[in-house]
């Protein structure tokens, strides 16, 4: 029994340094995530799902990897406000190379633990945009832009300071607009290092000690890691689909050629589910992006003339202001402050040659269909011609279009002569005699 004792001891602590050697072989964890566009709040919640995985999972480092023109300033600090309060500490890596980080990009950079770029890459041209600069230029644009403006500074001075980061060039990016090279941002004591690659970059930072956000210190440890790549949901990327401006916008156009074919032939479906269902993505879309209401206005606007103009006769009067509207709307829906996050001019002349061609169908159509001759009814049988089954003196009876109908005219009318049809008053005819000109052929 001893011996048996002994053995099972063994066993015991043989597994135990086991599962030591595979559990340090891992190394430590590390979530990688990726952030390639624009910012805005399904960016923001991205972000904020990774470093609270990263927390649960008692990761290292989040080595955070961007490549933006910038984006929506409050998606920015809601991203940085995670990042300053994250439990685990975070890398911003600007790469690939090629890449950037702008505007609300250095922000970022800025306020991340550790600041890396890959060669070829650059940050910086941080001055803020106000929503509408494009306008008069008044006195009190002037105002708020300065407000707008210090307001910024402030913000990356003060990132940039609780980050050991140079205050001054920080704040020329914001100012002035100025870009940094890798080179130029780490001479200039805006980045850590300059990495080639993620492994380059955990190799680097491997053993460095760190101030956080709060004074304290981490000294990092990234012998051998385990990379954890952390990824949007398939919701996420939907949704930051529906946040490119140009699909949303195409969405609203989509949605309109359906609706009008659908209001035009009722009864045909399909493009008015799939106007309803664009429509709808389309206001799906509203509640992620920046919408300037006026420029929402001016495309309801459009939709209202488009389908007037199927039920008026205005002769392109209204489709033409349709047009002009739905333009208007296209340039200022989008209330955003990068021109990234503008809809491009050629996905709206698309969309507008797609509308416009569409309501020229469908015009078309509605003018043929006003200048066809009717077919049944009363209308009908006006212009008919026909043949005198006998004398007409006053009264008699004709044949027309398959039938013998009774009849009057005004003036004697032979038997097997040709008459036209003038009226029709209940079952009676009112006709006069038909010359023989180029015309119709008799209705027998």
């Amino acid at each position: 029994m001893p011996i048996f004792m002994k053995i099972k001891a063994l066993f015991a602590v043989i597994l135990i340094l086991w599962i030591g050697s595979v559990a340090g072989a891992g190394g430590k964890k590390i979530v990688h995530l990726f952030l390639k566009g624009t910012i805005h709040p399904i960016t923001a919640e991205y972000v904020t799902k990774a470093i609270g995985h990263a927390e649960e999972t008692h990761a290292e480092v989040v080595v955070f990897q961007i490549e933006t023109p910038g984006g929506l300033s409050e998606s920015m600090r809601t991203i940085i406000s995670t990042m300053i309060n994250s439990k685990v500490p975070v890398i911003v890596y600007v790469a690939p190379s090629g890449s950037r980080a702008t505007s609300a990009g250095f922000y970022i950079a800025v306020a991340s633990d550790l600041a890396v770029m890959a060669p070829g890459t650059h940050l910086g041209s941080a001055h803020p945009v106000t929503m509408g600069q494009e306008g008069p230029d008044t006195e009190n644009s002037k105002t708020m832009m300065k407000k707008v403006t210090e307001d910024s500074v402030a913000y990356i001075k003060t990132l940039a300071e609780r980050r050991g980061r140079n205050v001054e060039q920080a704040e020329k990016a914001v100012r002035d607009s100025i870009s940094f090279t890798e080179n130029e941002a780490l001479k200039a004591n805006l980045i850590n290092f300059v990495a080639g690659n993620l492994q380059d970059l955990l190799q680097k930072a491997n053993g460095m000690t760190i101030r956080r956000f709060d004074g304290s210190t981490k000294k990092l440890e990234l012998e051998n890691p385990e990379v954890i790549e952390f990824e949007m949901t398939r919701r996420q990327k939907f949704l930051s689909l529906l946040a490119d401006p140009n699909v949303a916008f195409m969405l609203i156009g989509l949605g309109m050629l359906g609706l009008m074919i659908e209001l035009y032939n009722p009864g045909l479906i399909l493009p008015g589910i799939v106007g309803v269902i664009s429509v709808a993505l389309f206001l799906l879309s509203v509640q992620v992006l920046p919408i300037n209401y006026a420029g929402l206005f001016l495309i309801a606007f459009a939709i209202v003339l488009f389908v007037l103009e199927i039920k008026i006769t205005s002769y392109g009067i209204l489709t033409l202001g349709g047009i002009v509207s739905i333009i208007l709307g296209a340039t200022m829906l989008i209330d955003a402050p990068i021109p990234e996050m503008k809809i491009a001019w050629r996905v709206i002349l698309t969309v507008v040659a797609m509308i416009a061609a569409t309501m020229t169908f469908l015009l078309t159509l509605v003018v043929t269909l006003h200048r066809m001759k009717p077919v049944t009814g009363v209308q009908g049988m006006l212009q008919e011609i026909g043949i005198a089954q006998t004398r007409i003196d006053r009264e008699g009876q004709v044949f027309v279009r398959g039938e013998i109908w009774n009849a009057v005219a005004s003036k004697p009318i032979e038997k097997g002569e040709k008459v036209k049809v003038l009226s029709v008053h209940g079952l009676t005819l009112q006709v006069e005699k038909w010359n023989e000109t180029p015309g119709p052929e008799p209705g027998a």
